[in-house]
Parts: structure tokens; C-alpha cells; sequence
């Protein structure tokens, strides 16, 4: 077998319709489109939600909640995640970024009390739970809330 006598599996390659190119050639006059209609139209698209002028499935359906645009998003930090850390470090967003426990959250952090806390650390977040607080003070450690 030499490369010139390969070819592609019978049926696997077609030709493109070529529409518009006159009546021999099967595809002319309306081009595949029918008579008349919005499908027959220049540039016509009908979207995936369209259901023929009938009230759309999205818009028959009941409408329940609210979504408040105003709510604080905060990272979720757990006192057993700081752990992982050694004694005594200042725990600050940017060192908590490049410990991979803070994202960049818009509102900032919340230190909650999942978890124990064997050594004293310093750590500076936005809001914390009131066993966080309890917990950091108990390991003899120290928290101060900044603001957002």
C-alpha cells in the first residue's frame, strides 16, 4: 500500500447541497424550502423556545423565590483548615490566599468553629462564629475583624 492509494471509506465523504442553481439541479426554485412560511424566508431563525406562537413552556410555569442582589457572599474558613499552618503566623487574606484556604470571596472571610485547634495562631477575617472566637482564645491564639 502506498499513500496514493489511500481514499476515504465509501459513504463517508458527501458532497455539499449546492441550493438556488436551477431546476436540473433538484435543489432549485425555493431551495429545499418549501412554499412560503417563516422557514422559508431570507434569514429567518426560529429559537429553541419558540412553540409556534403557543405561550412558552418558561413562561407557563409558576415563578417561586427571590434572589437578593444585595446578600453578602463570604469564604468559608473552619478552625480545623487552620491546622495546616505552623504557630504563630500572622494569618492575613494574602497568606490565606497562598494557602489555598481563601479564593477572593467579594465580601470577604467567615472563620466558623468546625474542628479543633491544637496551637495558637493570629488571624485576621472579616466576621467569625462565636465557638471560632471561643476556640482561637482557647489555643491561646488571637483574631481581629477587619472590615471589608
Amino acid at each position: 500500500m502506498k499513500l496514493n492509494d489511500l481514499s476515504p471509506v465509501e459513504g463517508s465523504r458527501k458532497n455539499k447541497k449546492r441550493v438556488g442553481r436551477g431546476p436540473g439541479s433538484g435543489h432549485g426554485k425555493t431551495s429545499c424550502k418549501g412554499h412560503k412560511g417563516q422557514k422559508a424566508r431570507s434569514g429567518a431563525s426560529i429559537g429553541p423556545a419558540f412553540e409556534g406562537g403557543q405561550m412558552p413552556l418558561h413562561r407557563r410555569l409558576p415563578k417561586r423565590g427571590f434572589t437578593n442582589h444585595f446578600k453578602k457572599v463570604y469564604d468559608i474558613i473552619n478552625i480545623c483548615d487552620l491546622s495546616r499552618c505552623e504557630a504563630g503566623v500572622l494569618l492575613d487574606q494574602d497568606k490565606l490566599k497562598e494557602l489555598g484556604l481563601y479564593k477572593g470571596a467579594k465580601n470577604g472571610i467567615k472563620l466558623l468553629g468546625n474542628g479543633d485547634l491544637t496551637h495558637a495562631v493570629e488571624i485576621k477575617v472579616n466576621m467569625a462564629s462565636k465557638e471560632a472566637i471561643k476556640k482561637i482564645e482557647a489555643a491561646g491564639g488571637k483574631i481581629e475583624f477587619i472590615r471589608p
